[in-house]
């Protein structure tokens, strides 16, 4: 026992812990706030921005994120290499991120129409993100070289302060512009971000001396092509395809039943965080160094071991206590939520036994394996809910992320029996 309690895995989840239920009660103020000051049909246009800025944000970072923790894990002992590398990739963001940022202001209109609708009119929320995605994309880059060089608990700290401020900025703008002051916060405040990671990576490297455009390789670009490829195509088409099921529904039934489909996801993200947060600072930089089978095998079944059976437990006592959740977090008006807890959970369990198998294939540059699941799974989430829905209403949109996951992890155990097996 007192192993455990030393062993770097438990020091880091507990930390982790403390992290995320810091930002779950973060949630709590930000999601009661929505639900009083923005409503259902509020939280859907909510859901279509955050759909929106993930695939900006993907773009923007070309994918780049867990190549970047792969490529500085493996040379930040060389450090001629690790300059190369650092100077290359924060180079080519940069451009990226001002190259979107005038695109995203010559047609803010084309944007709103398209995420918004025509009734709507938050043209001035897409300037707001043009100026501030650049700031984004560099935390993001700055947090992903903390990954990299295995100061898991500084990425930690910086989520932690990261997410105090967007609450504040949240606050503020959903108390003095509702549903517009929510929509701002979205673009406003992971931009934030940028001015506590800068400080944190800066302790391990001074980064003014180490990014240097004399420096720049673009044979490293070639070979984190990979990793754009597989993040392009998960975080670009995976929003897409989610903001199309909630457009189907808004058609199929209304724009109040799509909002009660965004809280749930909301509530399941809240929870999912204790392990996609864990897996990324921990589990992929350990996957990303390990030689053989027999290495990954014990990489795997550390996280089956240690990670699974405390989300299983803990996703047990949401679904007892879920009216609870519902009413704390939101409003009466959101009850009918509480019918969506059990396939929501399912699915939930299933994706998380799935997403340690799905992350070897960034760890190991597994490009074209990696495009053909994750299009296999966006397929069947897609058709599924679409058929679903029209069949048992909005439970039928849950149901499909469980049928969805059920087959992503039967698929994924079978391409990985040898590591896992």
């Amino acid at each position: 026992m007192r192993k455990i309690y030393q062993s770097q895995l438990f020091k880091i989840s507990s930390l982790n812990s403390l992290s995320i239920i810091l930002k779950i009660g973060i949630g709590l103020v930000t999601s009661k706030l929505l639900a009083v000051f923005v409503g259902p049909s509020g939280m859907a246009l909510v859901g279509n921005l955050r759909n929106f800025v993930t695939s900006l944000e993907s773009v923007a970072t070309l994918g780049f994120q867990n190549g970047i923790v792969k490529y500085v894990a493996e040379t930040k002992e060389d450090k001629p290499q690790l300059q190369k590398i650092l100077s290359t990739i924060f180079i080519s963001l940069f451009v990226i991120a001002v190259f979107l940022s005038g695109t995203l202001i010559l047609f803010a209109s084309f944007w709103n129409q398209e995420i918004f609708g025509a009734n709507y009119q938050y043209i001035s929320v897409f300037k707001a993100l043009a100026v501030a995605l650049p700031w984004y994309v560099i935390s993001i880059f700055l947090i992903s070289v903390l990954n990299g060089l295995g100061s898991f608990k500084n990425v930690i700290w910086i989520n932690s302060i990261g997410n105090a401020i967007g609450l504040l900025v949240s606050i503020g703008l959903i108390l003095e512009y509702k549903t517009f002051g929510a929509l701002l916060a979205i673009v406003i405040s992971p931009a934030l971000l940028f001015l506590v990671s800068f400080y944190f990576v800066n302790k391990e490297i001074h980064l003014f001396n180490t990014i240097c455009l004399t420096a720049f390789d673009f044979s490293i670009i070639k070979n984190l092509g990979s990793y754009s490829l597989m993040a392009l195509v998960s975080s670009v088409f995976g929003p897409v395809v989610f903001l199309s099921i909630r457009n189907n529904i808004i058609e199929t039934l209304d724009y109040d039943q799509a909002g009660y489909w965004e809280t749930m996801t909301r509530i399941s993200t809240y929870y999912m965080l204790f392990v996609t947060t864990i897996l990324t600072v921990y589990f992929l930089p350990k996957l990303a160094v390990a030689k053989d089978n027999e290495d990954t095998k014990t990489v795997f079944w550390s996280y089956y071991k240690g990670i699974l059976p405390v989300f299983i437990l803990g996703v047990t006592i949401v679904y007892f206590l879920r009216f609870y959740i519902v009413k704390l977090l939101f409003t009466p008006e959101f009850l009918p939520v509480s019918g969506l807890f059990f396939w929501q959970l399912v699915g939930d369990v299933l994706k998380v036994s799935s997403l340690i198998l799905g992350y070897q294939f960034f760890a190991k540059k597994l490009t074209l394996a990696f495009i053909i699941t994750e299009l296999l799974s966006l397929s069947i989430v897609y058709f599924s809910s679409v058929f679903l829905v029209s069949i048992y209403g909005l439970e039928g949109v849950v149901m499909a992320h469980a049928l969805t996951y059920f087959v992503y992890l039967v698929v994924l155990a079978v391409y990985f029996r040898k590591s896992l097996f």
